[in-house]
């Protein structure tokens, strides 16, 4: 028989009702990005890394449709009407849950540095059967006044640090008090039933608010053990109110994705000037050069080089590419294929293996294909190019005649010479060639051969 999984009567609430003034925008705080992804979705996929299965999110009014467009359907949702405090905004994800879970695990959508090793010695400090009613992740001060202080009692339990007896927000502390030597992360996890039980229970602060951090008194003071895990590295208590600390998070993510590739076997040159997202995915023994960005849904296969001075977007690059000094936008590169410097890959563009793209080569909505080669100056839009085609310098496909789109086709192993201009729609066949300077507007046949302005077939050796 399988193990039951300690997890499975646990859910996670993930706060994000929060205004965010002091980001000074008019987007809602939990969808701004660090490191190519939403803030929300940090807490949100940590734990699902952790294995808790039910999450909720607790938004306000006015972002639960713009958070829920994010996230999807396989997140629950609950609106907290009115600004209330954490107490309130957390009261509120209990009330839709059918039944009161075993676990509940609750942190904020504005921490996304919090390790997925930090939550889970949280959630297993937890159920260890010391029967705590709420256990904190806790974490060495390294920011002054900015968060909340954890108090403990004086007497000392057996792992050699006294209890948890309150923690006093960041706000209410007395102004000649000194800096805390530990502070709390804002992550959670509680025993569901004494959790509904004291939720309501909570007192107003003196700004009106109502704190989950006074659940930890009122534990303490009716006899309860509150329970700090002291996991948490400092800058994982790092949150995000305003632009600065976005930035500062931001740093901090970007550093552990590089050193993350490195792990994985990936050289990153520079680490200063290299920018990964979160999301980005690379192959073993690839190479990322300086001034490089691998940004958004975008996969880089083994042994690879990559710039320098590259930006790939959303695009996936197979294994033993070379792309330097370019851009590759919403694309598929194949295997085996040189691109650069200065060329442009915008969407839709797919490069089939053994292609070769040098400089100043742009392609738009076109498939290349294997083993052809567009050396210099070329505009490729709307174009279907076959393999082991020679694309001569100058080419541009005409693909827009001021009101419609319309392709070119372009059959294996043609030659297409330097300046040619290919006016669009027009098949150019298998084996079929333009002169330098053409300007072809209609149709090459297959093997046909075509010079001059407009360009005119030229007859066959059988007819001369």
């Amino acid at each position: 028989m399988s193990a039951i999984n300690p997890r499975a009567e646990s859910v996670g609430i993930v706060l994000a009702a929060g205004h965010g003034s002091r980001m000074r925008s008019r987007i809602p705080k939990p969808l701004h990005s660090a490191a190519g992804k939403e803030l929300i979705r940090y807490s949100v996929d940590l734990m699902v890394e952790c294995g808790i299965p039910t999450i909720v999110v607790v938004a306000s009014p006015g972002n639960v449709d713009a958070i829920g467009a994010v996230l999807g359907d396989q997140i629950h949702y609950a609106v907290q009407p009115q600004a209330g405090g954490t107490a309130d905004a957390v009261a509120h994800g209990l009330a839709g849950l059918l039944t009161m879970p075993k676990t509940v695990a609750v942190m904020s959508a504005d921490t996304p540095l919090v390790r997925a090793e930090s939550l889970e010695k949280l959630l297993d400090q937890h159920a260890s059967g010391s029967h705590a009613p709420m256990t904190i992740l806790t974490a060495p001060n390294a920011f002054g006044m900015d968060l909340g202080h954890v108090h403990r009692s004086g007497s000392v339990d057996p792992s050699g640090v006294g209890p948890v007896s309150a923690i006093v927000e960041a706000r209410d502390r007395d102004a000649d008090a000194p800096d805390p030597t530990e502070v709390n992360t804002g992550v959670y996890c509680f025993d569901g039933k004494w959790l509904a039980e004291n939720i309501g229970r909570v007192p107003r602060s003196g700004s009106g608010e109502l704190y989950l951090t006074s659940l930890a008194e009122m534990a303490a003071d009716t006899g309860n053990a509150v329970v700090a895990a002291p996991f948490a590295l400092p800058d994982e208590a790092m949150g995000v109110n305003d632009r600065q600390q976005l930035s500062a998070v931001e740093t901090v993510l970007r550093d552990r994705i590089n050193c993350h590739w490195m792990r994985e076997g990936v050289t990153i040159v520079d680490l200063a000037t290299t920018y990964i997202d979160a999301t980005v995915s690379i192959g073993q023994d690839a190479v990322i050069r300086p001034n490089t960005m691998l940004i958004g849904q975008t996969t880089i296969g083994e042994d690879c080089e990559i710039g320098p001075n590259s930006v790939i977007r959303d695009s996936a690059v197979a294994d033993r590419c070379r792309i330097i000094a370019s851009v590759v936008e919403g694309s598929s590169v194949h295997a085996d294929v040189s691109i650069g410097p200065f060329s442009h890959l915008r969407p839709q563009a797919i490069i089939e293996s053994g292609v070769h793209l040098g400089n100043y080569v742009e392609v738009k909505n076109s498939r290349v294909g294997s083993g052809s080669a567009a050396g210099h100056f070329c505009y490729l839009g709307d174009a279907d190019i076959g393999t082991d085609v020679n694309i001569g310098a100058g080419t541009i496909t005409c693909n827009y005649d001021g009101v419609d789109k319309h392709r070119t086709v372009v059959g294996d192993h043609a030659f297409i010479g330097s300046d040619t201009m290919l006016v669009a729609p027009v098949t150019v066949g298998p084996h079929g060639l333009t002169g330098a300077g053409s300007v072809v507007i209609r149709d090459v046949p297959p093997a046909g051969r075509v010079v001059g302005v407009p360009a005119k077939l030229l007859p066959t050796n059988d007819e001369e």
